[in-house]
């Protein structure tokens, strides 16, 4: 990582020696790991100039960890030999990783499932991590558990569970299936309530990471319009999907990508964040702005400090002329604001 960072120069302060990059928080750290896992070719880079004059042996290591596998997982099951990662995006795969030198449990806790941002690397015949867990402080419902619970049965049916990298990309030969038993009805309104806290944990979790509590709020609020409609179309589809197809759409609508403005981020970086693919978050957006009837400059999603920026929200017709409400008198504003056409008064702010 520390050779990385001096590639890159991803962090600004100069960082002189390895042993002052492994003093660096977790969090500065992963800046570092995000940053080479968007540039794989660094590993055999480093492998050719061994500036750590590592041996033959410890390059093979290296040069292997091309074959690395970055994402977000479920941690699922603690097993005797390895911890079970369950990958999020389909088709799913059961990873079989052994933990460093401190267990997960330590890490993680003993409560699973836990959902995690990880780097899963080679090492030998073993899949290990590299060191750098970002966990979710999300909590699982039955509904939730028992998707899980089949999600992961079908990867162990679909590919066993892979303890070496790379993968073969052959599935295992599948047995006749036996035929189906018919799932429990479940509670839609139980499980609609999962999903929901699912999803506004992980938004919850990205703002706080990477934006401010205003895009958090706003987010929810979208959040919950979908879960209120009927059938909700948070039912379908996965809940990162979700969540990052919702931070996409409110920051669409507030210009995030404008680099001129904190917070900022482009929008495709926002499905890395959340370990999909940048097609499968450009069409969430596109879905949601079609199921909410969201257009730019749309006030109802524009971030309230950006209120004023935005021309729209005041341009309104009175007696035929399109003027900027926040120019009329007080009692306009009132029958303005009463109507739900604009979002506050403006003369109470003056």
């Amino acid at each position: 990582m520390f050779f990385v960072n001096q590639r890159l120069r991803v962090l600004p302060d100069k960082i002189a020696t390895p042993e002052e990059f492994a003093a660096l928080s977790p969090e500065t750290r992963l800046k570092v790991r995000d940053a080479l896992v968007d540039d794989v070719d660094l590993v055999e880079f480093f492998v050719n100039q061994n500036p750590a004059h590592l041996s033959e042996d410890e390059l093979d290591i290296v040069l292997s960890w091309r074959h690395q596998v970055a994402g977000e997982f479920l941690i699922v099951q603690e097993m005797k030999k390895y911890t079970v990662f369950l990958s999020m995006e389909k088709p799913q795969v059961a990873y079989g990783v052994v933990a460093l030198s401190q267990p997960f449990e330590e890490i993680i806790g003993p409560y699973l499932p836990v959902m995690t941002k990880a780097v899963l690397l080679p090492f030998r015949d073993k899949i290990v991590y590299d060191g750098l867990l970002n966990t979710y402080r999300i909590s699982f419902g039955p509904g939730i558990r028992r998707s899980l619970k089949e999600g992961f049965n079908e990867a162990k049916e679909m590919y066993g569970i892979v303890s070496s990298l790379p993968m073969s990309a052959k599935p295992m030969v599948q047995k006749k299936a036996a035929t189906a038993k018919p799932r429990p009805k479940t509670n839609r309104k139980v499980e609609l309530a999962e999903v929901l806290a699912t999803i506004i944990g992980l938004i919850d979790h990205f703002c706080r990471e990477h934006l401010n509590e205003e895009y958090a709020v706003v987010c929810r609020k979208m959040a919950e319009k979908l879960a209120r409609k009927r059938p909700s179309p948070l039912l379908s589809g996965k809940p990162n999907t979700w969540a990052s197809g919702i931070v996409r759409t409110v920051g669409w609508v507030n210009f995030l990508h404008d680099n001129s403005q904190t917070p900022h981020m482009r929008l495709c970086d926002i499905d890395a964040h959340f370990g999909i693919s940048e097609s499968g978050g450009a069409g969430k957006l596109a879905a949601i702005r079609k199921m909410l009837n969201i257009t730019p400059l749309n006030y109802e999603w524009t971030l309230p400090s950006r209120m004023d920026d935005n021309p729209l929200i005041w341009m309104l017709t009175v007696n035929g002329f399109v003027m900027d409400i926040r120019q009329a008198p007080r009692e306009a504003q009132e029958a303005a604001f009463k109507k739900g056409l604009i979002p506050f008064i403006p003369a109470d702010r003056d």
